[in-house]
């Protein structure tokens, strides 16, 4: 294996308190989910009320000083933690039979309330999960190089756990408790919880440790054991339907296992406790991971179910011959890989990325081995942590804690104990692209790990890059958040990355592009924020994310004038029209539109106007700066050769020209020096003809003399708004480029404010003190703002909490961002004094 292949990027602890102070939680468990929100537990210990308060924390691992803390009402130690597949809501299980579901208060990552939940009285929850919503995305590691997304990345066939009327999955939540039962609440649309609970077997046993995964067909299969290494490792298939309004739970016996080392003379009585039991993952039942352990050292066994044919004896061949695929089949357990004897086991995390690997792989996988998808992590008491094929439990990484000892040569395979408590990872959670790891170690304290794409191993450039630019791929398709692999983006990858991730964009299909057209406008502008040669092409990047959705908000408005309306709508005849007519008089553009189909109510239009200004302001600052086109460090200049967007910013002008017809107080408001000017006519001449030169990508041509001597006089014609750039958003991500430890304190922003590179972009952000932007609304808010905000966790913008206006059109555009912001990005409540 290599060195170096993972490093510590931030550690977050709680601040020294000494009347109460954050303690694990026995067990201490944490989750993340796709959305990057790591949620864990501690109990916070008043030291004057002798009492301990079970608490569950969320962070944004862009911010994770940020902490949501809540107490989460289970009067007993928390075992379980789950998000949802969409990593919005999240389920928490206590030991005294207790579950509960949080969701987002207003759509907030750090503000939670508890909605639902089920109980099985008195019996503690040891295994939880979502039930499965029957979307399976399937990664080809070794067609990585194909141009299609499709060849990829591709769906797999696979049933919901449960399914309403007409195939939608029903969505719920399974539980197994030590005492051997299983529960099923199911969330019914109208927000009622159907639960119900059932044996898993007859001769009911306790279940010390269990875990669960799904099939293929729908089916749920549930493993347990009872702790002891002894005893065999069960396995139950559960069916759940629903059956007149009532939850109904079937279950079946599986094959059970024995792990090898209590099998093995040598090892028989070494590793008493079954400390481990885990699926490799959720959605793969036939593969499992056991770990034994005794107080000093731990096995890891990997362990396959396999159909194998039943062998026919000669008498019956005789009487009966089996012929072909006659033969009886059974499924049987074989053991895959185990380990020597390793330190004690501490914590396991598995990764999420679905890379189907049968047992037939191995020579795949390993020719593949450098790609972080394939490892599980175990956390070791000597505080070290281990990144091991998820198949051949080979090592591929080895990372040292403060506490523990690097080995002295190569042949040394035990590390020399040191004396005291080790510091060690007691819960861990692999991102959902295996990029980083974070743990919670026996302090409370968080720590945020780098895994190397190349697991460390010295790769060219172009594979880095290849590994990198796949996962990206896979996070646009999914609509995962890619916080974890912008962890391992140097400033000298980003303008190649920006360029392979447009390249492949462009080789899909029409109709992938559209869907994937704003996510990968986010990711460039994610990127581009990560180098000083490129971030001011992020503002670019997020005016160009508001422009799109602007323009589908504004063409959206527009009604046909009858009922019985040929195939296009107002807005693609409207975008047909505007790229036939060349003409660079505005009023002969809008001749050719059926005006009657662009007729909205005053207040409407009125309501309107913040937006309208913004395009106004943006196409004369465009056009102002044009002349000065030679400084790519200035915001707005990629928007001079992008002929989609001029496009856009056309069609606009069009439409606000009718609007204006019929409302004047909603059109932009310009300074003029003239009161005889038609600002309006004057920027739409100058914006057709910057268009003309950009319209087909393959062939742009350069402004012409004339063009660029009218954009320079613009100036002295009409006073040149200034643009509300976002600000540079304040999260963890650009301090961590230089490799350098980052620590933090939970509940306490970091000093470290603003970016390193952020000199070029004086110009163009807020001072403290100065007026603050409502971002999407476009309003003023004053340089104290008064209304709740909210920001968002990715690009910064910041927008109010509540509406300030109820016209449906306005409410309309609000909807577009109210779960997210236009980045993609989660929300987060900001202080007033922000």
């Amino acid at each position: 294996f290599a060195s170096g292949a993972m490093d510590l990027a931030y550690v977050c602890e709680w601040e020294k308190k000494p009347k109460s102070n954050h303690c694990p939680s026995i067990p201490l468990v944490c989750a993340w989910s796709c959305r990057n929100l790591i949620a864990f537990t501690t109990d916070l210990k008043n030291e004057e009320e002798k009492d301990l308060t079970h608490m569950v924390h969320i962070i944004d691992t862009e911010h994770p000083w940020d902490v949501y803390s809540v107490n989460s009402g289970h009067t007993e130690v928390i075992t379980c933690l789950e998000w949802d597949q969409s990593g919005s809501r999240l389920l928490s299980a206590d030991a005294d039979g207790h579950i509960k579901c949080w969701s987002m208060t207003d759509h907030l990552a750090n503000s939670w309330e508890n909605t639902v939940g089920s109980m099985v009285e008195g019996d503690p929850v040891v295994a939880l999960s979502w039930l499965h919503n029957g979307v399976k995305l399937a990664l080809h590691v070794e067609k990585s190089g194909a141009s299609n997304f499709g060849e990829k990345f591709s769906r797999v066939k696979f049933s919901p756990s449960l399914t309403l009327f007409g195939g939608k999955p029903m969505e719920g939540w399974i539980a197994v408790t030590i005492s051997g039962l299983v529960t099923v609440s199911l969330l019914k649309p109208n927000g009622q919880v159907l639960t119900s609970t059932e044996s898993l077997c007859r001769l009911r046993c306790r279940v010390a440790l269990a875990d669960v995964a799904f099939t293929g067909g729908g089916n749920i299969v549930v493993a347990t054991s009872d702790g002891s290494s002894t005893s065999p490792v069960q396995f139950y298939k559960v069916c759940v339907s629903v059956v007149n309004e009532k939850c109904k739970i079937d279950t079946e016996i599986l094959p059970s296992l024995f792990m090898r080392c209590t099998t093995d003379p040598a090892r028989k009585d070494k590793y008493p406790a079954i400390t481990h039991l885990k699926f490799l993952a959720r959605d793969m039942s036939e593969q499992v991971l056991l770990c034994a352990s005794n107080q000093n050292s731990s096995i890891v066994e990997c362990w396959s179910l396999r159909k194998e044919g039943l062998p026919v004896n000669n008498i019956f061949q005789q009487i009966s011959p089996v012929v072909g695929d006659k033969q009886p089949m059974i499924l049987k357990w074989r053991i895959l890989s185990a380990t020597n004897d390793l330190d004690r086991v501490s914590a396991v995390a598995l990764p999420k990325l679905p890379i189907s690997l049968t047992n037939t792989d191995l020579k795949v996988a390993n020719d593949t081995k450098f790609f972080p998808g394939l490892g599980l992590a175990l956390a070791f008491h000597d505080g070290s942590v281990h990144i091991v094929h998820r198949l051949s439990l080979q090592t591929m990484a080895v990372f040292y804690g403060s506490s523990s000892q690097r080995p002295v040569d190569e042949q040394t395979i035990k590390r020399q104990r040191t004396a005291g408590p080790l510091v060690h990872f007691k819960a861990m959670q692999l991102s959902w692209t295996s990029l980083a790891l974070a743990g919670i170690d026996s302090h409370g304290k968080l720590s945020m790990l780098r895994i190397s794409p190349s697991m460390g191993h010295v790769l060219d450039m172009n594979m880095s890059l290849r590994h990198l630019l796949f996962l990206l791929e896979y996070c646009m398709v999914t609509g995962y958040d890619w916080w974890d692999i912008l962890l391992h983006v140097q400033p000298n990858m980003v303008q190649n990355l920006v360029e392979k991730l447009h390249e492949e964009y462009m080789r899909q299909n029409a109709a992938l592009q559209q869907v994937l057209s704003t996510r990968i406008v986010a990711m460039k502008a994610s990127l581009c924020k990560l180098s000083s040669s490129t971030i001011a092409r992020v503002c670019d990047y997020h005016a160009k994310l508001f422009l799109i959705a602007i323009s589908c908000t504004l063409k959206s408005l527009l009604r046909p004038h009858f009922l019985n309306t040929p195939d296009k709508s107002p807005g693609d005849r409207l975008t047909e029209i505007c790229s036939k007519i060349t003409d660079i008089d505005i009023d002969k553009v809008m001749i050719n539109l059926k005006t009657e189909e662009f007729v909205l109510e005053m207040n409407t239009l009125q309501s309107l106007q913040q937006l309208i200004q913004w395009v106004g302001d943006f196409v004369l600052y465009l056009l102002a700066s044009l002349p000065n086109q030679g400084s790519p460090v200035r915001p707005g200049h990629s928007f001079l050769r992008d002929g989609a967007s001029l496009g856009m910013f056309r069609e606009l002008m069009v439409v606000i020209r009718i609007w204006g017809l019929l409302k004047p107080s909603c059109l932009p408001v310009y300074t003029a020096t003239s009161d005889t000017q038609d600002s309006m006519s004057l920027l739409f001449r100058l914006l057709t003809k910057l268009w003309l030169c950009c319209r087909e990508e393959n062939h742009i041509t350069e402004p012409d003399d004339t063009l660029i001597d009218e954009c320079c006089l613009l100036p002295s014609q009409l006073l040149i708004p200034n643009i509300d750039w976002l600000p540079i958003n304040d999260g963890i991500i650009s301090k961590l480029q230089n490799k350098q430890l980052v620590r933090l304190q939970f509940g306490k922003a970091p000093g470290l404010v603003g970016h390193t590179v952020s000199s070029q972009f004086d110009a163009f952000v807020r001072a403290p003190g100065q007026p603050k932007i409502d971002h999407l609304r476009r309003l003023h808010l004053g340089a104290y703002p008064t209304e709740e905000c909210k920001s968002c966790t990715r690009c910064g913008c910041v927008t109010m909490l509540k509406s300030p206006n109820k016209v449906t059109a306005v409410k309309q555009w609000e909807q577009r961002w109210i779960k997210n912001c236009l980045c993609g990005g989660l929300w987060r409540r900001m202080p007033l004094s922000y």
